[in-house]
């Protein structure tokens, strides 16, 4: 998988609101009312990541969820990190 330059990331990120660029990967998060909805969201893009064989660097504490995309084996952000994004941006487009 080929990485991406700073301005081919860039111009993806205008479509993915709340992200953004830093650290050789792309960062979000998200905060839920308590935490059994951040965990049960965290579930639904465990099994889609699951799916797509790419996971997500993240964090949880109590209902702020903070998410980073890179792809490892590659050294960097490829469209591979904005598959799964546009995936958590769908699981997530009923829950905010």
């Amino acid at each position: 998988m080929e990485i991406l330059n700073e301005n081919e990331i860039n111009t993806r990120l205008e479509k993915l609101e709340g992200w953004e660029f830093k650290d050789d990967a792309i960062h979000t998060s998200f905060q839920f009312e308590n935490f059994k909805e951040a965990f049960s969201v965290m579930v639904r893009i465990a099994f889609e990541a699951e799916a797509q064989q790419h996971h997500p660097n993240w964090n949880n504490v109590y209902n702020e969820l903070q998410i980073s995309l890179s792809t490892h084996d590659a050294g960097g952000v490829t469209e591979k990190d904005f598959k799964l994004a546009r995936s958590i941006e769908s699981i997530l487009g009923g829950e905010e």
